[in-house]
């Protein structure tokens, strides 16, 4: 069975479904704190050519909450802004008939709490995708709380019978490969290829949301691009040098499901 946990995050870019796409259950950690400034409430798409962020607002509350506990902004007007900005970036883009009302859809959704949202919107491009893992919140599970770190990691792996854990690149350092071994559990991270398809012009900007990727490629083609990846093993040593911050998924937020 294998395992991948990330927290829930807006309209992530492809790498993050790359996790979903090499796994049997993808793990929402939203029972983690909301950390301000990442990658939980925005995301990048295309605008002239140049990542412009797409943010949605979160109601401003104590630093100590987890994202489970936290709220988008409540304004049917901040949602209809957003919408507007995706349409306006990508209305050219070759595939924006099929997929704007997708997002527009997602947008939609009835409620404003970031981690339902999220995961809905999560649970929603994966169905789109054709991605076959079972997706589970982190809250739900029946598991030891109290535990932090490499420990809560292991927990979580072993309360859905885990027998491979599968952790993004950016998290290699965290963790050691026989404390996952004593419960049984083969240790990989996944690190993305250089994943690149046609935008408007010839330079390519890479690393932004899930909605660019689907802007410019058929659903065929974005399938296509879910395997380019490789796994690695911790005493791999050839994974020293990356090209941008998010191929290793942000050594802040794509680092690990559980920091």
């Amino acid at each position: 069975m294998i395992v991948t946990i990330m927290q829930p995050y807006l309209f992530p870019y492809i790498g993050y479904f790359q996790l979903l796409e090499c796994s049997d259950i993808f793990v929402v950690g939203d029972d983690m704190q909301y950390i301000k400034g990442g990658w939980i409430n925005r995301n990048r798409i295309l605008v002239n050519q140049e990542p412009s962020w797409l943010t949605l607002p979160v109601q401003g509350n104590s630093a100590d909450l987890a994202i489970n506990q936290r709220y988008y902004v409540e304004s049917q007007t901040v949602r209809s802004k957003i919408l507007r900005r995706i349409e306006c970036a990508y209305r050219k883009a070759q595939y924006f008939k099929d997929i704007y009302p997708v997002i527009a859809d997602i947008m939609n959704f009835g409620s404003n709490n970031v981690s339902e949202f999220n995961t809905n919107a999560i649970r929603r491009l994966a169905n789109l995708l054709n991605i076959q893992c079972r997706i589970l919140v982190s809250s739900e599970l029946e598991k030891n709380n109290s535990l932090k770190c490499q420990d809560r990691v292991i927990e979580t792996n072993r309360c859905v019978g885990a027998s491979h854990y599968i952790n993004p690149i950016g998290g290699m350092a965290l963790y050691k490969e026989r404390d996952f071994l004593k419960f049984g559990i083969e240790l990989s991270f996944l690190r993305p290829d250089n994943v690149q398809y046609h935008q408007f012009a010839e330079s390519f900007v890479p690393s932004l949301s899930i909605i660019d990727v689907l802007m410019f490629c058929s659903l065929d083609e974005v399938r296509r691009l879910l395997k380019q990846y490789q796994l690695l093993k911790p005493s791999d040593n050839t994974i020293l040098h990356f090209e941008s911050h998010e191929e290793i998924f942000d050594d802040r937020q794509y680092a690990s499901g559980y920091l």
